[in-house]
């Protein structure tokens, strides 16, 4: 059973804490290295190069940061049925029960489980299983923070700057289209975002 979704608000509260640790001593730091324009050309790029490191080594390491980690949510890989191609074993499925399709149906085959110290699905309660979650991969965790960072160091430049503050809006917006909650960055890495649900005590 899925753990719920993580709220809008419980993200906004996560991305403000990420961008505070990593954004103020980095621009602090090149404010002591630099002065005048140079500041307002390579504080944005080390600003997005950080925090696409930071971001990606704790999410391929504990699905979680550190914002993520105060707000009470963390990232998981969508299940087959929610990422892009996952429709295309839908469809197989009716053909092969009907005894129309070629191939017998098969169920899809599920992402390696990684364990997640305190992970508990929703509604999970005295499992044996309810520990494990599955956190993105390396890749994932990459591709995840590189779509979300990577917009930053466009800053400066008049025109790129523009599009990324674009994109900002875009993906917030397509946050709150659908059911799963999926910003751009999600879509892409074939992620969701969903609550850390505490283990139930009472089952201990």
């Amino acid at each position: 059973m899925a753990a719920p979704l993580a709220e809008p608000g419980q993200r906004l509260l996560a991305r403000v804490v990420d961008t505070l640790i990593v954004g103020v001593p980095v621009v602090l730091a090149i404010r002591e290295l630099a002065s005048g324009r140079a500041v307002d050309v390579a504080a944005p790029v080390a600003v997005a190069g950080c925090m696409l490191v930071y971001e990606a080594v704790q999410l391929a390491l504990w699905g979680r940061t550190l914002g993520k980690r105060f707000a009470g949510i963390e990232v998981v890989v969508a299940p087959p049925d929610e990422q892009p191609g996952g429709a295309v074993a839908e469809d197989a499925e009716p053909a092969a029960a009907g005894g129309t399709g070629a191939l017998p149906a098969s169920p899809p085959v599920p992402v390696s489980p990684v364990p997640v110290p305190g992970f508990v699905p929703a509604g999970v309660s005295g499992n044996a299983d309810a520990g494990v979650a599955a956190r993105p991969d390396v890749l994932r965790s990459v591709l995840r923070a590189a779509v979300y960072s990577l917009p930053i160091a466009a800053r400066p430049i008049p025109v790129l700057g523009l599009l990324a503050g674009v994109f900002w809006v875009v993906n917030a917006g397509v946050l709150f289209e659908g059911t799963r909650r999926q910003a751009a960055h999600d879509r892409l890495a074939g992620t969701l975002v969903v609550k850390r649900a505490r283990p139930d005590s009472s089952a201990l």
